[in-house]
């Protein structure tokens, strides 16, 4: 028997388009507050642990937590800053990773089109 997959709604996609960029930016950072560590100011192992169930991730196992923050430690400090944790959400969307990158490929279209005129 296979072992189950655990199935990931991405929902980012879909807040981006209804909250806009600042609308999507203050829940990203809503969501930060909710998972940090209230006395270090940052998402450790054990806050990731203690509030995942707030953000409907109460059936993480520990290594997959773990995994979550090794991830999205881009300066290998063993937790996520507000930074690192809004990069990370945005990397564990490919749809608006692809839509991010469509719309770079547009402006520095545009920006050359301008720029050979």
């Amino acid at each position: 028997m296979a072992p189950k997959v655990k199935e990931f709604e991405d929902f980012l996609p879909m807040m981006a388009d209804k909250l806009g960029a600042e609308g999507l930016m203050t829940e990203l950072c809503n969501g930060f507050n909710l998972l940090m560590d209230r006395d270090k100011g940052v998402i450790t192992f054990d806050s990731l642990k203690r509030n995942s169930a707030l953000l409907g991730l109460h059936g993480l196992k520990d290594d997959e937590l773990m995994s979550m923050l090794r991830e999205g430690d881009l300066d290998g400090d063993g937790a996520l800053n507000q930074m690192e944790f809004c990069i990370l959400m945005f990397r564990l969307s490919p749809e608006l990773m692809d839509e991010s990158r469509n719309l770079l490929e547009e402006a520095l279209e545009q920006e050359l089109k301008e720029f050979m005129n």
